[in-house]
């Protein structure tokens, strides 16, 4: 595995949690079907919030959209009870309705209980019409199953793997990255990780560690060489944590995702559709949405346990330092690829990167 963006010296704030993913917060799953034949790059990542074995424990949530040219299902029912169930997938624009169908077809054939009521699955989606045929059927159920069933714990895969197989980033190779923080609340310590599809980002705005290079990386860029605008693409984070936390304080932590990306240059472009979700993994048990009893209509109560709205502000932080140390990361992991129609989209050059960050005056300039 090549060494990631802080591996190589490349400073962020914050302290990372053990493995620097969003898999750092307790019984979040990452798993991936990655595809790369012919004409083919892309795939699909599913984030399961609480493992297979509890997908309709529901988890505090909230969404936000920062621009809204992109897709992500479910939002209007998540904005609706504040809670999220069930495996998040990520994948292609044009494969959201069979990533979408294979979810309901899972929970089917492995929860059929929980199948006999509705499922509004969240799936989202960026474009990787660049590099891969999107226009094909490549991505089937079976890829969307594959990706839920291997979905596991641990370090977590970075760079052109799962739904980030055909994205580019600031014009280089883009695709999956992750990274996490702790955040200590009293005698406690939470966990922040975030996730990111990232197929965003102009050239030219590029910055690492606060320094400037874009300018600098200029040539070598054929993906803005007429065949898309610059800064066209997507990008969606997944942010989790186990801090207990109200719906509308997932929200606010899904709010904090635009200041992740700007730290490294975006300033958001027409053509992305950035879209974040946030959860907590804490109070177990409650936010149901099951078909109630006689004597639940009069009998049953709910109680959120929460860190109050003031000391909110190192969680914000948390999600900004690991948004933007998560794309460093995509960048780092990239490897030169060449998709349809011969379309190539150049790894970020590292080795001149680090020269810049050590000797950041040429940069400034």
């Amino acid at each position: 595995m090549k060494p990631r963006a802080r591996e190589l010296g490349i400073r962020f704030d914050g302290e990372p949690g053990r493995h620097n993913a969003l898999t750092d917060v307790p019984g979040v799953r990452i798993g991936y079907t990655t595809l790369s034949d012919g004409e083919v790059r892309t795939g699909v990542t599913a984030i399961l919030p609480r493992g297979r074995e509890d997908i309709e424990q529901p988890c505090a949530a909230g969404w936000f959209s920062l621009n809204g040219n992109g897709e992500m299902t479910g939002t209007a029912w998540v904005e609706e009870t504040g809670a999220l169930t069930l495996p998040v997938l990520i994948t292609n624009t044009h494969a959201v309705g069979t990533c979408h169908r294979a979810v309901v077809d899972w929970v089917a054939a492995h929860r059929p209980e929980l199948a006999r009521r509705w499922l509004l699955p969240v799936v989202a989606e960026t474009f990787d019409g660049y590099l891969n045929d999107i226009n094909s059927a490549a991505v089937r159920a079976e890829h969307a199953h594959h990706a839920i069933d291997t979905a596991a714990g641990g370090p977590v895969a970075e760079g052109s793997v799962g739904g980030g197989t055909g994205m580019t980033c600031y014009a280089f190779k883009g695709g999956s990255g992750t990274a996490s923080r702790r955040v200590r609340y009293g005698d406690d310590t939470f966990t922040v990780g975030a996730f990111v599809q990232a197929n965003f980002g102009s050239r030219r705005e590029l910055s690492i560690a606060g320094v400037p290079l874009g300018r600098h990386l200029a040539d070598d860029n054929p993906q803005e060489a007429g065949h898309m605008p610059p800064g066209a693409g997507s990008v969606i984070a997944v942010v989790g944590t186990d801090a207990p936390l109200l719906p509308g304080q997932c929200k606010a932590l899904a709010r904090r995702v635009p200041f992740g990306l700007a730290r490294t240059g975006t300033t958001g472009s027409h053509f992305s559709g950035d879209l974040f979700l946030a959860f907590s993994t804490a109070n177990p048990g409650a936010l149901t949405s099951a078909w109630p009893s006689e004597s639940a209509r009069t009998q049953a109560y709910e109680s959120l346990r929460f860190v109050p709205w003031p000391n909110l502000d190192p969680f914000h932080a948390a999600v900004a330092e690991a948004v933007e140390e998560a794309v460093v990361n995509v960048l780092v992991a990239g490897e030169t690829m060449v998709g349809r129609a011969g379309h190539r989209s150049p790894a970020m050059p590292v080795d001149r990167v680090l020269a810049l960050l050590r000797d950041p005056a040429p940069a400034a300039m």
